[in-house]
């Protein structure tokens, strides 16, 4: 690859709360694919380095309708589970998981099952702007070997972790892992093959320690996962504290919180990302920020399954790190768009209350909104700080994971009006009204992994 320019507007959020917004910036791309430059039109250096770009043939300009953003960072997918997006969202947890969600799990057993929906899966996120993928596969060794070769077939950077789930009492016979050793083991070989690939020396996808969750792990898987995240510098995934029923089923188990439990087994660390975590308590936060574990908070599902809305106001004032995940299947919507608007407004839920029976000054909690600003923060710049990543902001030195947007496609629902619109309007318009066929080029690591204007 060589280095290119893009002229145009751009626009993200390089700290929460507060956006940027640059017409006709200049983002110069080296051949490694990092930002060496972001100039505006009244730096000094702005006119002689368009010259260059656009006389040595590598400038591209975008045209009024079109928009820069940093790519999407979705932090928590289950990957398998894609052929049930938008389906049996009608059932109980309980009933979900057993009668739709375990079942679908282990046809991953088949490899070419594997292939079929994990392609589409990876070529579909990326269509809505997902750079970067924190996945769930699932308990089989190869099938999840075949989500991480996808990613680098496709170029998606991902996180991606062979589920472990070993406990009898909680998990199916016909879907789980046949004890804690085996489950370590094939951790370990995932490991292994995943930072063995072709094509990987960039470590563009990374292997991710996956326990499904406490209640369905024995305490030797989840103490062994511990030990192995810290013996081969991983990251590390889990649900915690998604519902009452999971909160209080590790009370009664170990006495303790889940937080606290994760903890003690190792498994909260700088590089562990906390699916949902509705039910932590302000010791838990504190827990989660002096670590500077992440969290994935997932609006839409917890709606579904999680009986709560998360404390996002509360974690954020805390300082926590937070990103946004779409849950699928637990949420019915694969855009990391819906996802900043569903956080927005359970935000606003939480703040204003639900039952109308209820005086509006009881309703609520106080002050728990946020807006459309930090809601994109928290689905680029957050995520990445979530994950220790250099993505999600335009500034040099970090990765060129970008996606196109495009106003003027027909059938849009993003309505530009210019006498009406500042380009702050829009920036406004696109994380509330903006849907995948705006999304026109994505490019992950300087590299174009989607083109719909070729």
């Amino acid at each position: 690859m060589t280095g290119f320019s893009l002229r145009g507007t751009i626009m993200h959020t390089p700290e929460r709360g507060t956006c940027d917004v640059v017409e006709r910036a200049l983002v110069e791309v080296g051949a490694d694919g990092a930002i060496t430059r972001v100039l505006k039109p009244d730096d000094a250096e702005y006119e002689t380095a368009l010259e260059e770009a656009r006389t040595a043939g590598r400038l591209t300009e975008l045209s009024g309708n079109q928009y820069l953003l940093p790519g999407l960072i979705d932090l928590h997918i289950h990957a398998p589970q894609w052929p049930q997006l938008g389906k049996s969202l009608h059932l109980p947890l309980y009933d979900w998981l057993q009668n739709c969600t375990f079942p679908l799990e282990a046809k991953y057993a088949d490899t070419a099952f594997a292939d079929r929906v994990y392609g589409s899966l990876v070529s579909s996120l990326l269509a809505n702007g997902t750079t970067t993928a924190v996945y769930f596969a699932t308990a089989h060794l190869e099938a999840t070997q075949r989500l991480a070769d996808h990613c680098i077939e496709k170029g998606q950077r991902g996180f991606v972790g062979k589920v472990v789930m070993d406990d009898p009492e909680q998990c199916p016979d016909y879907y789980r892992d046949a004890s804690a050793a085996q489950a370590l083991d094939e951790t370990v070989a995932f490991i292994e093959y995943v930072r063995g690939l072709d094509g990987n020396g960039s470590e563009l996808v990374r292997p991710i320690v996956t326990p499904r969750f406490i209640p369905s792990c024995s305490d030797d898987a989840l103490s062994g996962l511990g030990a192995i995240a810290h013996d081969h510098k991983c990251h590390v995934q889990t649900h915690c504290s998604e519902s009452d029923w999971e909160h209080s089923f590790v009370l009664d188990r170990h006495g303790k919180t889940d937080t606290q439990s994760l903890a003690d087994f190792g498994l909260i660390t700088r590089h562990t990302v906390l699916a949902h975590s509705n039910f932590i308590s302000d010791p838990d936060m504190d827990l989660i920020g002096n670590v500077g574990a992440g969290i994935a908070h997932c609006p839409l599902s917890n709606f579904y399954f999680s009986n709560a809305v998360f404390p996002l106001r509360a974690a954020l004032n805390k300082g926590l790190h937070v990103g946004l995940g779409t849950d699928i299947s637990g949420g019915h919507s694969a855009s990391m768009l819906h996802a900043c608007r569903y956080a927005v407004a359970a935000s606003r839920a939480l703040e204003d209350g639900v039952d109308a029976a209820l005086a509006a000054e009881t309703r609520g909690r106080a002050n728990a909104r946020i807006d459309f600003m930090e809601a994109f923060w928290l689905a680029t710049a957050g995520g990445a700080q979530a994950l220790d990543l250099k993505v999600g902001r335009f500034a040099p030195g970090y990765r060129f994971d970008a996606m196109l947007v495009d106003a003027g496609v027909e059938d849009s629902s993003l309505l530009v009006w210019d006498d009406l619109d500042t380009a702050e309007d829009v920036f406004q318009k696109i994380v509330y009204t903006a849907e995948r066929n705006n999304i026109r080029k994505v490019w992950v690591d300087g590299i174009i992994r989607l083109d719909k204007t070729a």
